[in-house]
This record gives structure tokens, C-alpha cells and sequence, in this order.
């Protein structure tokens, strides 16, 4: 195996789109990339007193580093991005409310006469030898420790077309998928749309419930360590996502029910064209076994996972075993 590339989170190493942006490296599939990502604010929030009003400048959220060409990647192949390992790089994280922002709020998308909700910032304390994330109250003295659990929320490639995308936005080409599925181990699959793919990464969560219903995760810069791979002459429509034990097909939309019918859709075609199943048998296997999660209910377009257990799948192996092949080192 070759030897690891190591890439900063310096100026110049990360952006704020998908597409429109040069390469800073080249790498070839099978070789390990560590690389340094910026939290959401890009580190500018410290305290509970740092409103992200005051002091991020709008719109430059949610920094990914990158992007990175890999050696081989053309249009109408696959991009397999293996998480090998997140070590966040900070011993607090950041979370917080804004006043037009989140699921239980009036949002420019769905507006109310309501008060905006107040902005307000927590810090949570991460003990990695423990494994924990401590959350404390703002207003009494609650805490409790909750499991470190950490994952990328952003990772996605450049979109086709030359199209131009902030990295807030999910879509077929990846971006702000911001499943907790996403963690050390699951391997990503993104269709490629350019000559080298374009691959970026950053939003770190130390954990993430379900929806993201806020807004903001435990947001913190993380140390990542992944491999990727090309799959090459396959196409794959919308991002899909292997754990060791699971196959999972992700859609990007809005309205939530449109983002639940593609993934589920884009599952049943999956699990139809790996078993041979006739299309409406496929469908009645996974309307009986399919797990359905939420990525985000916040961004401009909403995230919904389906996901099947492989155990349902026997003899079966998606991508050629790609994931086996990159979690195995």
C-alpha cells in the first residue's frame, strides 16, 4: 500500500462549494488520505458568548477540505469513499440555534408569524478516553454524558453540468448528506460526474441525532483517515452507503416524503438487481425488513436513508465487495 497523504485544513486547502474549484491534490485509489477538516463555523466559535451571527461571515459555513482528484475517476463511473477512522480534533464541540434555522422554527421555507427562536450556543466537552460528549444545560445545572459517536456530516464530489453547488446543499452528487450512518468503517458511494471526481469532506459531528433538528450537530474540526476506490464502467444515481452490515440507498429532496421515495426506490432497484428479484418482489422484501432514517429535516433540500440488513441479502455482494476489500485494508 502506498504511503499515507497527509493534507492540513490550512487557507487554500478547503472551500465552500462543490465544483468550481481546482484540485490542491492528487490521489490514487487504494492509498490512505489523512486530512484535517474544519468544524462547521470554521472555528471561529470558542465560547457560548461567540453568536455565529457576529462572528462567521454568512455565507461561508459548513468549510470542506479539498477537493482531491483521484487517479482514474471518469463520468459514469463510481467513487467509493472508505471512513477508516474520525478522531475528533478539538476536546469540545460546538452546537447551537438560530433565530431562522431548524425543524421546529419559521425558516424562509415555511413561514409563520411566530418569534424567531433566540440564538444560543452550548459547548460540550469530549473525553476521548471515555468515549463521551458531555451535554450541560444552558439555563440549570443538567448534564449528561452521551457517547461519542462521531461521523462527517459533508462529503461529496464536484456535481455535472459545471454545476456550482454550496456544500450546505445534499444532492445526488453527495454534499450535506449528514446521516450518522456516515462513521468509521461505512463506505460511501458517489457517482462520478468529472474527470477526476473532485472529492471534498469536512462537518465533522461528534454525534448527530436523527434529523438534525436544530440545525448543528456536535460540530468539531476531526482528524480523518480514509481510502478510495473507483469502480469503474458503474453508474450510481444517488448516494449509497455499505456498513458491515447493512446496504443503504440515500435521496436528497424536498418535500421529506419525495427524499423517503427516492431512497427507497433507489433500494428496491438495488436489492432487485444484486438478488435478480423480479422488481415488485425486490419491493415487497424491502417494504418488510427496510430501516428509514433521517438525515437532515434542515437544509435546503431534506436527507432520508433506506437500508436493508445484508443478512436478508444472502450471497449476495454489492459493488464487486468493494466495502470488504477497503474496511480489510
Amino acid at each position: 500500500m502506498s504511503d499515507p497523504i497527509h493534507i492540513p485544513a490550512d487557507p487554500g486547502q478547503y472551500g465552500y462549494t462543490f465544483g468550481g474549484r481546482e484540485a490542491i491534490a492528487a490521489v490514487k485509489p487504494g492509498a490512505p488520505v489523512t486530512l484535517r477538516t474544519l468544524d462547521c463555523f470554521g472555528g471561529k466559535v470558542r465560547t457560548v458568548d461567540d453568536l455565529p451571527s457576529q462572528v462567521c461571515d454568512f455565507p461561508y459555513l459548513n468549510p470542506v477540505t479539498g477537493p482531491l482528484h483521484v487517479e482514474g475517476a471518469e463520468p459514469g463511473d463510481t467513487l467509493a469513499v472508505h471512513v477508516v477512522s474520525l478522531t475528533p480534533a478539538s476536546s469540545f464541540g460546538i452546537s447551537s440555534t438560530f433565530p431562522h434555522f431548524g425543524a421546529l422554527t419559521s425558516t424562509g421555507y415555511t413561514r409563520t408569524l411566530q418569534e424567531p427562536l433566540e440564538e444560543r450556543v452550548w459547548l460540550y466537552d469530549i473525553d476521548l478516553a471515555a468515549r463521551t460528549v458531555r451535554y450541560q444545560a444552558r439555563r440549570s445545572d443538567f448534564t449528561v454524558d452521551l457517547p461519542l459517536a462521531p461521523m462527517l456530516g459533508t462529503v461529496g464530489v464536484a456535481p455535472a453540468a459545471n454545476e456550482v453547488r454550496q456544500t450546505i446543499v445534499p444532492d445526488v452528487h453527495g454534499g450535506n448528506l449528514d446521516t450518522p450512518l456516515l462513521g468509521p468503517g461505512a463506505t460511501l458511494y458517489l457517482g462520478v460526474n468529472v474527470p477526476g471526481a473532485l472529492l471534498a469532506l469536512g462537518d465533522g459531528h461528534a454525534r448527530q441525532g436523527d434529523g438534525e433538528v436544530c440545525g448543528v450537530a456536535v460540530e468539531v474540526a476531526m482528524d480523518v483517515t480514509i481510502v478510495v476506490d473507483v469502480i469503474k464502467g458503474v453508474a450510481t444515481g444517488t448516494p449509497r452507503l455499505e456498513t458491515d452490515d447493512q446496504l443503504v440507498s440515500l435521496g436528497a429532496a424536498r418535500p421529506l416524503e419525495d427524499a423517503f421515495r427516492i431512497s427507497q426506490d433507489d433500494l428496491v432497484r438495488h436489492v432487485a438487481s444484486l438478488t435478480g428479484l423480479d422488481l415488485l418482489d425486490a419491493y415487497q422484501l424491502v417494504s418488510q425488513t427496510t430501516s428509514a432514517r433521517a438525515g437532515n429535516v434542515v437544509d435546503p433540500q431534506y436527507v432520508m436513508s433506506a437500508g436493508i440488513d445484508k443478512k436478508y441479502l444472502p450471497g449476495t455482494s454489492a459493488y464487486g465487495g468493494v466495502h470488504d476489500r477497503l474496511r480489510n485494508g
